[in-house]
């Protein structure tokens, strides 16, 4: 693993423009930043990055399937009880899963190691599965990179497939807040993809969908809203007025309920105590938890939910080290053993390792000369060598 300054193409902003990739910058400063790239073996990517993520994404599954059974476990995790059976009968009907992102701390040189899962709501996905596939091409043609340069990313291709094998004749409304860039970018790729494999596509803001007595979820012109992907966390959605309404209805849900387990930081200390010393995880306990102890005065303070590292603070031999407010912790905290992000020419890394259909598939990498990986942290591509 290495990573690597190169020349940036004359024209990747028209390019991005040209794509729909409207959020490649914000407030002036760069999110995709293609002045360099990380690149990596062919070994490094199969043997230490798709194999892991595939295990512990099944260790994940196998997580899911003992919590449903087990109270104490759901009442740790902080899930209301009012929708326990909703995400049980979720999992026991096989509601079938799109795609998530294995956040992982990486050097390419000891094991790959679990920070935490985007299980339901991940973006930076079109920038992963298109435009840095897009710099690939156009990066290998015009020499900035080795012409025999490839990509862990199948992402598109398997999107594709997923939906049409998902949706099953069904209309898919796309939903979320779509005053915001990304979410309203990420949606209309998976529109885009959906479109792709055959399937008929409404894009509808989260705000706007209705709800008709006895009848379930509709849209602006009252049609049935039978499967839904919804770039809005379950935890959300649980608090809103219609969230008693989720278990009557009759609508698919993409990401499935089940996933609100999985997308709850809580999962670091429950797989740690499934799997102890297990290579591709960091020691975690609850915060409450007595043996937390064990992790001594250096250690990761993360709230059940959180997203682009808000309200994460790093604590090193007793001194907050850095730390990042935000809205979370209200539900509780987690502590997870310290292990910093490695550095890279004064950047810390961040590689997501993405699964679609339960496949790993793809890698994104956020970078920033800060340890916590937060919103204004930099997309920059890959490529094996």
């Amino acid at each position: 693993m290495r990573r690597i300054a190169c020349a940036e193409r004359d024209d990747w902003e028209a390019t991005a423009a040209g794509c729909g990739f409207n959020f490649h910058s914000a407030s002036g400063q760069r999110y995709w930043d293609e002045r360099t790239y990380y690149a990596f073996t062919l070994d490094e990517i199969e043997r230490q990055i798709e194999a892991p993520t595939a295990e512990l994404d099944a260790m994940c599954l196998d997580l899911v399937d003992r919590a449903i059974r087990d109270e104490p476990m759901l009442r740790r995790l902080n899930i209301p009880e009012q929708y326990w059976s909703f995400i049980a009968t979720s999992w026991r009907r096989g509601d079938p899963s799109l795609y998530g992102r294995l956040d992982l701390r990486f050097d390419g040189r000891d094991p790959a190691k679990l920070l935490e899962y985007n299980a339901d709501t991940p973006t930076s996905l079109f920038e992963a599965a298109v435009f840095q596939w897009t710099w690939l091409e156009q990066a290998t043609a015009r020499q900035i990179i080795p012409k025999r340069a490839d990509q862990f990313n199948s992402l598109h291709e398997r999107l594709i497939a997923a939906w049409r094998r998902f949706a099953g004749g069904r209309r898919l409304h796309l939903t979320g807040t779509l005053s915001s860039a990304e979410d309203s970018g990420t949606l209309h790729y998976l529109m885009d993809v959906a479109q792709q494999g055959g399937v008929e596509t409404v894009l509808i803001d989260i705000a706007d969908i209705g709800w008709r007595s006895g009848g379930g979820f509709v849209d602006l012109q009252d049609r049935n809203i039978e499967l839904a992907f919804k770039l809005y966390p379950w935890e959300w959605l649980f608090r809103e007025a219609f969230g008693p309404r989720l278990a009557e209805a009759q609508t698919g849900w993409m990401e499935p309920p089940w996933k609100a387990i999985l997308s709850n930081k809580g999962i670091l200390p429950l797989l740690w105590k499934m799997h102890p010393g297990h290579p591709n995880l960091l020691p975690a306990y609850f915060e409450d938890d007595p043996e937390a102890g064990q992790l001594g005065a250096s250690f990761v303070r993360k709230p059940l939910y959180s997203r682009e590292g808000a309200n994460i603070t790093l604590v090193n031999d007793g001194a907050i080290e850095a730390a990042e407010d935000g809205p979370y912790g209200a539900e509780g905290y987690i502590r997870q053993a310290a292990d910093p992000l490695p550095n890279f020419s004064g950047q810390h890394p961040v590689l997501g390792s993405w699964l679609v259909d339960g496949s790993p598939c793809g890698l994104s990498i956020r970078e920033d000369d800060s340890l916590i990986t937060g919103n204004t942290s930099r997309f920059v591509p890959h490529a094996i060598l």
